[in-house]
């Protein structure tokens, strides 16, 4: 079988065992198991609040539970440790079992809820969360929640720090589930902090191998010459052309081994574009008049016409 399997087997062996104990020992005060397999057989702790119940009379009870073992889950040579629990109201599974045997009695829920959680906080525990789901009052389902003190719900402490135990009540309208979550007193939280009274604290000498900024700040700045009104400022008249040194231009121009490129007179430049500018006016023109020649030319020839055919009419009349 692979590892997988196996682990899965595993946990589905340990969920029946864990539900047979607590059909078997509800009237006992079941309060959780620990199952290790070793060479000599697997070794089972039983957590009750009534050990002699689970023992019974002469150990009658627990040979006829480890028989059941060996015969339903094949377990070989099974060894229960039965152990007390020094705090029930602490127990998670204890307390589930409790609150589901009082509302089966016919307690009211809020009433059961609110007893059994300040029960657990008087205990000594940091926080306990209370969860009943079902139809609690009426045919429609729903979830009450009663909270006290701080509980985890996430990560690595709500699955190592907190006791979580569930339970079922049976009711005329239904079953209620009942969950209850409990951290015990003495928890280490990963978030928690103490504050030392009265504690000497040793300086630490920060050397910084260049100048930091606060340095640069506590350094006063360099004074800057106030210019006043009355005074004058030499402003250059050259202009930019003249100030230009001639000497570093070419300097600049032979470093970057570059032909200086021609640009020729622009003045010269600007007369070939208005002589160009010139002939394509006067050709315009030229090409405006032939056109209004052509459009008289047509209008006379249409005139003539007309008279011509004013005549001919005039003559088939007579």
């Amino acid at each position: 079988m692979a590892d997988e399997h196996q682990f899965i087997e595993d946990g589905l062996q340990r969920s029946q065992i864990d539900e047979f104990f607590a059909d078997e020992l509800g009237r006992a005060g079941y309060g959780g198991m620990d199952v290790a397999k070793t060479p000599m057989g697997t070794q089972i702790v039983l957590k009750a609040e009534k050990p002699g119940m689970v023992i019974g009379k002469g150990g009658k009870n627990i040979r006829k539970v480890t028989r059941e073992l060996e015969e339903r889950f094949n377990l070989d040579d099974p060894q229960i440790d039965v152990q007390e629990v020094d705090e029930p109201d602490l127990n998670a599974r204890i307390v589930a079992d409790r609150l589901a045997n009082a509302l089966e009695r016919g307690w009211y829920f809020r009433k059961a809820g609110h007893t059994t959680i300040d029960r657990i906080m008087e205990s000594g525990a940091l926080g306990a969360e209370i969860v009943l789901s079902g139809k609690v009052t009426g045919a429609r389902s729903r979830v009450e929640k009663f909270n006290r003190g701080y509980i985890k719900h996430n990560g690595e402490p709500a699955q190592e720090i907190v006791d979580e135990g569930q339970g079922v009540a049976v009711m005329k309208l239904g079953t209620i589930g009942v969950t209850v979550k409990i951290i015990p007193p003495g928890a280490e939280l990963p978030d928690d902090f103490e504050i030392h009274e009265d504690v000497e604290v040793e300086p630490v000498e920060q050397v910084a191998e260049s100048e930091g900024v606060e340095s640069l700040l506590e350094e006063e700045p360099e004074e800057v010459p106030d210019v006043g009104e009355d005074e004058e400022v030499e402003v250059p008249d050259e202009e930019p052309e003249d100030v230009i040194d001639e000497d570093v231009v070419e300097e600049v121009i032979e470093e970057t081994d570059e032909e200086p490129v021609e640009t020729g007179d622009a003045e010269a430049d600007d007369e070939a574009v208005e002589e160009e500018l010139d002939e394509l006016d006067e050709e315009v023109e030229a090409e405006a008049e032939e056109l209004l020649d052509e459009m008289e030319e047509a209008d006379e020839d249409a005139s003539d016409d007309e008279t011509d055919a004013d005549d001919a009419d005039e003559e088939v009349e007579e």
